[in-house]
């Protein structure tokens, strides 16, 4: 009995943690969704990559200067991977579609993001996903579909494209950096990574983009607020998810980018949401509600509590 109840009391202990950690988790797609009124409103046209440059690199050199710790010598391969896979292409093709699909409805395409990380774990790792983890998922990608039927929604295929590649790619990044666990503190696995993938993005900018004009009062506080809360922040708070939580549940949190935008452009903007988009926004919620109930579930006791009944 005495065991049984301990065992039970650090259950609820352990799910209290885990709600914590998933609702600091949770204000990094929050900050990430603002991403799409900022570009819009605030940025200087038709300047994509640069946008993604100045959101990370910045970002990425205070927070390796701050953390002071250099990644070990097998880690720095994969830090380049991450950092490619997490900031270089997820930026450069968020802000693609940001700039190709105002009002920030791109966003939703990343209700596909927990299916790529629940295939990726399946197909590596032999770990076979929990069905209503599944049916949660899709229930994601059924959210998603809403919002873009909806009547007031653009559909710009190039857009589209953009946001479901920026999909994959963070997925991928979101699954290897649970996967490859790195000995530095959050603020410098974090750092790293946004100086890597800024760094990457450079010559790309200078190539693809339009030289910046001088910028006004208003797109430099765009780009410093997407530097200091879509980046720095956003981002460390999701590394210290994704060190803590399933990566199933973690991707799913990803979904309320796409609410954070639709209701931004509602309030500030005054961008119609119409009846189909309101039921979109209501079951990509109760899609996130549901993985996060599942997407941490095992189908087997704790190894110790086993031990005990042997």
């Amino acid at each position: 009995m005495r065991i049984y109840l301990e065992f039970e009391i650090n259950g609820v202990v352990n799910m209290n943690a885990t709600w914590r950690d998933s609702l600091l988790t949770a204000l990094a797609p929050i900050a990430w969704g603002s991403t799409y009124i900022v570009t819009t409103e605030l940025l200087p046209p038709d300047r994509p990559v640069t946008a993604a440059v100045f959101r990370a690199l910045p970002a990425g050199l205070l927070l390796v200067l701050y953390g002071r710790r250099l990644p070990a010598r097998r880690d720095w391969g994969r830090l380049a991977v991450l950092a490619a896979l997490n900031i270089g292409f997820f930026q450069a093709l968020l802000f693609i579609a940001a700039y190709r699909l105002p009002g920030g409805l791109a966003a939703v395409v990343g209700a596909i993001q927990p299916l790529f990380v629940m295939t990726l774990a399946w197909s590596i790792d032999r770990q076979k996903p929990h069905g209503l983890a599944v049916g949660y998922a899709l229930l994601g990608v059924a959210g998603m579909a809403l919002l873009l039927l909806a009547p007031e929604s653009s559909r710009d295929p190039a857009g589209i494209i953009a946001a479901l590649a920026g999909a994959g790619s963070m997925a991928a990044g979101t699954y290897l950096a649970r996967r490859w666990r790195s000995n530095l503190p959050v603020l410098s696995f974090t750092g790293w990574q946004l100086l890597g993938g800024g760094l990457m993005l450079v010559p790309v900018a200078w190539l693809a983009d339009p030289a910046l004009p001088a910028l006004t009062p208003s797109q430099f506080l765009g780009y410093a607020y997407l530097s200091i809360f879509g980046a720095l922040m956003a981002y460390a708070l999701w590394f210290r998810g994704v060190g803590r939580l399933p990566p199933v549940t973690v991707s799913s949190l990803g979904l309320l980018s796409p609410v954070t935008a639709v209701i931004l452009g509602w309030a500030l903007l005054g961008q119609a949401v119409g009846g189909l988009s309101l039921l979109g926004m209501l079951v990509v919620l109760a899609s996130i509600a549901g993985v996060q109930r599942t997407g941490g579930r095992v189908d087997h006791a704790p190894a110790d509590v086993q031990a005990i009944h042997r």
